[in-house]
C-alpha cells in the first residue's frame, strides 16, 4: 500500500468515528475538523501546534504570528509559520517576501508542500497561503490527499504556528480544533473585545477542552493590558464555565507601524523596543509549557486529516 493510500485509509476510518458538534450549513460541499489535539513526535519531540486567530481584523493578528514565529525562531526553535487566511494570505508582505509557489499549487499538483516552504535568514520557515481558495471544503478528496501527504512528509519542526484569517466562520474556527493550543488576539477596544468573547465562544462550542490564551495587543500600559485580559477571563468563566489563560500584552508602540511600511518585522527592525520585549515574555511562557506527546497520531499531515473529519456543517458558531 502507497503513502497516499494509506492516508485515505486512515481518513475513512477516521470520518466513520463519532463527533458531537452542532449545524452550521457552509455551502453544499464540507469540510471536515477534530478537536483531537495534534501532536507529532519527531526524535521523541513533539511539534508543538499554535493556531493564532482573532474574533475581528485589524487587531495586529498577522503582525504577532510574524514577530512571535520569528521570536521564537532566534531563540533556537525550529519554526514553521503557515498562512491559514485563505482569503487574504498576506504573512509573505510583512517579510517582504514575494513567494514564487504558494499552497495553491501544490493544491493544483504542480509543486510538493516541501518545495514551496520559504526559509528566511533568521531561521524563520513560512507556507504562503492559496488566496484562490476560501474554503478547504472546496477541495476534492484527491487534493486533500495532496496537501495531507504534503505535511505528512515535513519533519523536524519543533514549533507549527497557524495565523488563520479573522472572524468566527467555519474555516477559521477549524483551523483551531485541532491544535494544541490557542492564541486569540484583540485590542483594548471594545468591538474588539466583544469579538474575542464570540470567537472563543466559538471555539468552546465545538471543544470544550481547548487550551485558550488571550494576547491583548496595542496597550497603552501594563495595567490597562491586565485590566482587559481580566475582564475577558472572568465574561468566559461566568458566560462559559471556561477558564481562559493571560497569554500577555504588547504595548502600544509606534515602531510596529514603522516596521509594516518597510515591510520588515518589528521585531528585526526594532529589538530592543517595547512591542519585542513582551513578544520576548510571550516567546519564553509559551516554549516552556510542555505537550502530552501520548496524544494524537504522529505527522504533520494529522493536522490536516483531522481537519477533514468532521464536517463544516457541524461546526457550532
Amino acid at each position: 500500500m502507497d503513502q497516499a493510500a494509506g492516508l485515505r485509509k486512515l481518513m475513512n476510518n477516521s470520518a466513520k468515528q463519532n463527533v458531537s458538534t452542532a449545524g452550521v450549513s457552509i455551502g453544499e460541499k464540507k469540510f471536515a475538523m477534530t478537536s483531537t489535539a495534534l501532536n507529532e513526535t519527531i526524535n521523541n519531540k513533539p511539534t508543538k501546534v499554535i493556531t493564532i486567530t482573532s474574533g475581528k481584523g485589524g487587531v495586529g493578528k498577522t503582525s504577532v504570528s510574524v514577530n512571535l514565529g520569528l521570536t521564537l525562531a532566534l531563540s533556537g526553535k525550529k519554526v514553521l509559520l503557515f498562512d491559514a487566511d485563505l482569503g487574504l494570505a498576506n504573512i509573505n508582505v510583512m517579510l517582504g517576501v514575494i513567494p514564487k509557489y504558494n499552497l495553491y499549487h501544490v493544491i493544483k499538483g504542480h509543486k510538493k508542500l516541501k518545495d514551496i516552504i520559504i526559509h528566511t535568514p533568521e531561521g524563520l520557515d513560512i507556507i504562503a497561503g492559496a488566496s484562490g481558495y476560501s474554503l478547504l471544503a472546496d477541495l476534492s478528496d484527491d487534493k486533500r490527499d495532496k496537501v495531507i501527504k504534503g505535511f505528512a512528509e515535513i519533519m523536524g519542526y519543533d514549533i507549527l504556528l497557524i495565523d488563520t484569517g479573522a472572524g468566527v466562520g467555519a474555516n477559521v474556527v477549524g483551523f483551531t480544533l485541532p491544535a494544541d493550543e490557542i492564541l486569540v488576539v484583540t485590542t483594548p477596544e471594545p468591538t474588539a473585545i466583544t469579538d474575542a468573547y464570540g470567537i472563543i465562544k466559538s471555539i468552546i462550542l465545538n471543544s470544550a477542552d481547548k487550551s485558550i490564551k488571550l494576547l491583548v495587543n496595542r496597550v497603552a500600559s501594563s495595567l490597562e493590558g491586565r485590566r482587559v485580559a481580566e475582564r475577558v477571563i472572568n465574561i468566559c468563566n461566568q458566560f462559559l464555565n471556561v477558564k481562559i489563560e493571560n497569554g500577555g500584552f504588547i504595548y502600544e508602540d509606534e515602531n510596529v507601524s514603522k516596521s509594516i511600511r518597510k515591510q520588515k518585522p518589528f521585531y528585526l527592525l526594532f529589538p530592543k523596543s517595547k512591542a519585542s520585549a513582551c513578544l520576548d515574555l510571550i516567546a519564553g511562557k509559551l516554549i516552556n509549557q510542555e505537550i502530552d506527546s501520548s496524544k494524537g497520531e504522529p505527522g504533520l499531515g494529522s493536522f490536516f486529516k483531522k481537519l477533514f473529519q468532521i464536517k463544516s456543517g457541524e461546526i457550532d458558531r
